[in-house]
Order: C-alpha cells, then sequence, then structure tokens
C-alpha cells in the first residue's frame, strides 16, 4: 500500500498461478541485476545445497514430493532464494553428476504484498508460479491451490513458516501451523492417486551479515533517532546504553500516547517488577512493558472491528488484518449509490487509520529484552535499531513504508543453509489418529530445525 487508503477498493480477487517457462528465463540474467538496485546483498553463501540437488534430481524423477520451508528474516529473503535456485543448485548438480531440468519452484506468498510493493508483482508473481493467500481467514481458494501444486505441480513448493519476516537473523518466530497440514494434505493425496512417492518438508535457513561492521552508521542512525524522538543523550553512554535509553523512552511515548487517547491504564514498573519472586533487571521490565504496551496497542484495533483479544499476537495481527481488508475491499462498490459510496469511502478510510495500530505491532512480536546484551554483535545492534527506525517511521505517519533491513548500513552477505528432510510417511498414522496432535508435532519439529540452522 503505497499511501493512506482514502476509497473503498474493489475485493480483492485470487491471482491464479500460471507459470511461463519463457519468464523464468527471462528472469534468470534478470534477477542478479534487480538484486543489485533492490538491496544491499552482494554475496549470497549456500551450504549443504547437495542435499537439494538430491531431492530436485528425486522429484524429477517422480520418487518425492517436498515442500522447501525457509526462514523469513528479511524482505530480502526472494532475492536469496533466486539465487540459490536459479544458480548454486544447477552448479552444484552438474558437480554430482545430477542432470536437472528447470531449478524453480512454487511458492506462496502473501496477497498483501502487490498492494504496497507494487501491482505489477501480481502479474509477475503468477507467471513464476506463485499462489497468493490471505493470511487472516481460512483462504479455501489458495489452500486449495497450493495443495494441489504440492501433490501434483511441476515443481516444489516454496513457503515460510513464520508467515512474515520478523527482522531477526537469529530468532525464528513460531510457526503457523500450515505447513505441517499441507505436507499432511500431499500424503495423504498421494495415496489415494496410488502413487508410491515420498514426502518430505526440507528446512532452509537464511542469515545476513555485513561485509563490515556498520558500528559508524549505527552511530549516525542513534544521533538521528534520537533527536527525531526528542531524546537527549546522557553524555558517557556507550552505544548499548543509548540503544536501551532510546527504546524506554519511546516505550514511554507510546505508553502515555494509549493514556491519554484510548484510556488504556499501564501498571507501574514496580508492580511489574513485583510479578516475579525476584527483582526484574532493567532488560526484563523493558520486555514486560512491551509486551504490554503490544497487547493494549493491539487491543484498541480490535475493539474498533469488534474483535476478541484471542490467540497468539500473530494471530491477533492476521484477524485485524482481514478484518480492515473485509471493509476496505468489498465486493458491491460498483452497486452502491453516491451517498453509500462516500460512506463506504469513510469505513474504508477509518479501517485504514486502526490497522495503523497493528502494523506498530508488527514488526516487534520477536523482540525480547536480551537479544543484543547476551550477543551485542554489530548484526544484532543494527536488527534492534532497524526496528526502533521502523517505528519511528510509523509513528512519523510514513504508515505503509515497508521496511528494507539494512539498507542504509552498508553492504551485506547471505547465508542460505539447507537443512535435512522431514520424512512425512512415517508421521502419517498419527495424522490419521490424532490430526491436530500431529500437526502440532510436526510443526514443533520443524520449529527446532529450523532453528538449529542458525549460525551464531
Amino acid at each position: 500500500m503505497a499511501s493512506v487508503i482514502r476509497r473503498a477498493q474493489p475485493a480483492l480477487d485470487f491471482i491464479p498461478p500460471n507459470y511461463s517457462p519463457l519468464m523464468r528465463r527471462a528472469m534468470g540474467p534478470l534477477m542478479p541485476l534487480w538484486t543489485n538496485w533492490q538491496t544491499n546483498l552482494v554475496e549470497v553463501e549456500s551450504r549443504n545445497v547437495e542435499a537439494l540437488a538430491k531431492l530436485y534430481h528425486e522429484f524429477e524423477l517422480g520418487k518425492t514430493r517436498f515442500l522447501l520451508a525457509f526462514r523469513h528474516p528479511n524482505p530480502t529473503d526472494p532475492y536469496v532464494l533466486s539465487h540459490l535456485l536459479w544458480r548454486d543448485l544447477p552448479q552444484t548438480a552438474r558437480q554430482m553428476g545430477l542432470s536437472l531440468g528447470t531449478t524453480h519452484s512454487h511458492f506462496i506468498y502473501d496477497r498483501g504484498i502487490p498492494l504496497w510493493a507494487g501491482g505489477y508483482l501480481s502479474w509477475l508473481f503468477s507467471r513464476l508460479g506463485g499462489v497468493p493467500i490471505q493470511r487472516g481467514k481460512l483462504d479455501l481458494q489458495a489452500l486449495k491451490t497450493a495443495r494441489d501444486l504440492f501433490a501434483n505441480g511441476q515443481f516444489p513448493l516454496a513457503a515460510a513458516p513464520e508467515g512474515g519476516n520478523n527482522g531477526h537473523n537469529e530468532i525464528v518466530s513460531p510457526l503457523e501451523p500450515g505447513i505441517a497440514q499441507l505436507a499432511f494434505w500431499c500424503q495423504e493425496d498421494l495415496i489415494a492417486q496410488e502413487r508410491d512417492a515420498n514426502v518430505v518438508i526440507l528446512p532452509l535457513g537464511i542469515q545476513y551479515r555485513y561485509i563490515e561492521a556498520p558500528w559508524q552508521e549505527l552511530e549516525s542512525m542513534m544521533t538521528r533517532l534520537e533527536a527525531e524522538s526528542g531524546l537527549d543523550t546522557e553524555s558517557g553512554l556507550d552505544l548499548y546504553g543509548r540503544l536501551y535509553q532510546l527504546a524506554s523512552h519511546l516505550l514511554t511515548l507510546m505508553e502515555g500516547y494509549y493514556q491519554k487517547f484510548y484510556g488504556v491504564t499501564f501498571k507501574a514498573a514496580d508492580e511489574l517488577a513485583g510479578r516475579t519472586d525476584e527483582p526484574m533487571d532493567a532488560n526484563d521490565l523493558l520486555a514486560v512493558r512491551l509486551r504490554s504496551l503490544i497487547d493494549e496497542a493491539l487491543k484498541v484495533a480490535e475493539q474498533y472491528f469488534r474483535l476478541r483479544p484471542k490467540g497468539s499476537t500473530i494471530d491477533r495481527c492476521r484477524k485485524l488484518e482481514q478484518a480492515g481488508w473485509d471493509r476496505i475491499f468489498r465486493d458491491d462498490t460498483e452497486k452502491l449509490s453516491p451517498v453509500d459510496r462516500g460512506l463506504a469511502d469513510r469505513v474504508a478510510e477509518e479501517a485504514d487509520f486502526r490497522l495503523w495500530h497493528m502494523r506498530l505491532v508488527e514488526s516487534f512480536v520477536a523482540v525480547t529484552g536480551h537479544y543484543v546484551k547476551e550477543n551485542p554483535s554489530a548484526d544484532r545492534f543494527a536488527e534492534t535499531a532497524l526496528l526502533l527506525r521502523d517505528m519511528v517511521e510509523k509513528i512519523k505517519n510514513d504508515q505503509h513504508r515497508q521496511p528494507v533491513t539494512g539498507l542504509q548500513l552498508g553492504p551485506q552477505r547471505a547465508i542460505a543453509t539447507v537443512g535435512e528432510p522431514i520424512a512425512i510417511g512415517p508421521l502419517f498414522a498419527d495424522y490419521k489418529a490424532k490430526r491436530r496432535q500431529a500437526i502440532a508435532s510436526l510443526t514443533k519439529d520443524l520449529q527446532e530445525q529450523m532453528e538449529s540452522l542458525i549460525l551464531t
């Protein structure tokens, strides 16, 4: 969404995948140029690609159907995936003596991406075999299409189990259960079709490292954020002290905002600290205050949309997004009288404004109080400072600007690490007996596998 929405929009239609071999061939040489233009990536290192090449070979022989479950720390991840699949994978396969056809994947993407990144992506993603999904509802058409592609598609399927990027290289957000469900569905479909093929989930880790530690750039960013936030930096504070002070100051500002204008009551710091038997240190207290702020900010939006504050923070964000979309994107816009249209526009504008609270929260779902302190690397400093920068930008009313993590802080290299395949066949009996339990267990196993791929 490039600007504030002031008018009701036509309903969001489903964009069916319409894979074009010509588009795939054209994107091969174009993608490095596009990567250089759109990102600060200067290098992609791929690890354990042999496991991926073996699976692609088995896929082409009809022995395996698999889903590539990739980490999603950054909006830049698709560029890394294209490098892995289109460049490193075929090169590794040749070295292994394997003859592979077109190395590509179908993929699931958030239906909202073309709204804020550009409508042309709807056309491009479709011709690259992408499946759009509306995350806040049971999108049956998207799920049916993804299920069919998993079992019968020309290529493997790729998806991010975290649902959205969390801005952290070394924290995996809680995984959504949809990937596990798709895997069991695929196994079910192969059995129904009497096809003797393995079903596999292949975890893929993605991380970013700065080529040179951007300490000077971080200092400049901190100075700018302090000035924009009206904060006078205490003399003698090191960079971590300044980061903590800025975070605490922004929390105080936002607590005051919600108290004054939305009637929210926050517990005092000493009362929060009294929740445990032992005194709470400053970082723990900051984390508790952030959780409290996130909860109350979501409640403000939920009250407007008449939603119950139920589920995880991510679940609540998804439901809020869908509630807003239901008021913005309507299937009756062509039938409305001028007066009804005017009212619909007001409803859409108000819904868009109320979603601001949810957008503010989205960036902080994975934030902890000790992430930087436990390992004060330049990368962790940068991740946290960039999240604060995005918060400041949203507060300054640039509410739809999408973050491009690290873009202003210097060149980076990406590391893509292929994990070990998770076979679904041995788990299928458990799924038939207790579906929810089997899905939860597989999701937990995938979470652990993805966390094991984090390089520290």
